[in-house]
């Protein structure tokens, strides 16, 4: 523990703690300052929960988790399935992990992947993503490729991305699955699906 006698800043090196009502219930989160929207749940995830559709004995994926806010509510929807969740920076990992473990959910793990590469060898039957505009439309393009391989047949990716990335994503979507369904377009989100063929 740091003292706050000799440490101007330990306050803020303190967990951030939230609780949300979300599909499957309530919530409670453990996250740290530098983690993506660490106060409370964005409202591009919001959206995606609203409409994401998972069965119970699901294998689901949470891409790029954070500190693991969809994933979570999955592994809930999706209790006879296995939850994984997975990210770049190890202490999102961390706090997917504690989230899991705060829900009581033991049918989730967390861990470290660069997008698919930790994941090549698993096959899923729902991958959601919280798309971030700034990686580029170049790694945008990897993610759709690899989900698709990664997929079940019959498998759906959903995401989520700022509504100024739609049209690319509709487009990329229909040239490597040969499908896009728009789900709901907010002013600020829009909410996508693609299914891989059966």
């Amino acid at each position: 523990m740091t003292d706050p006698r000799t440490d101007p800043v330990a306050h803020l090196r303190r967990d951030l703690a939230f609780e949300a009502e979300l599909p499957g219930g309530h919530y409670r989160f453990a996250t740290t300052w530098g983690l993506f929207s660490p106060r409370g749940i964005d409202e591009g995830s919001k959206l995606l929960l609203r409409h994401v559709e998972v069965a119970p004995d699901a294998d689901c994926l949470d891409l790029g988790c954070g500190y693991g806010v969809l994933g979570v509510v999955l592994a809930r929807l999706a209790p006879h399935g296995h939850t994984t969740l997975a990210d770049k920076d190890f202490v999102a990992v961390e706090y997917a992990r504690r989230n899991l473990a705060l829900n009581g959910l033991a049918n989730g793990e967390a861990l470290l992947s660069n997008g698919f590469d930790a994941l090549r060898e698993r096959r899923f039957d729902v991958i959601v993503a919280n798309l971030p505009a700034k990686v580029g439309k170049e790694l945008l393009t990897i993610y759709l490729h690899d989900a698709l391989a990664t997929l079940q047949p019959g498998g759906a990716l959903w995401m989520v991305t700022v509504t100024g990335l739609r049209r690319f994503i509709e487009r990329m979507s229909k040239e490597v699955f040969d499908d896009y369904d728009k789900v709901k377009q907010g002013p600020h989100y829009t909410v996508a699906v693609t299914r891989k063929p059966g």
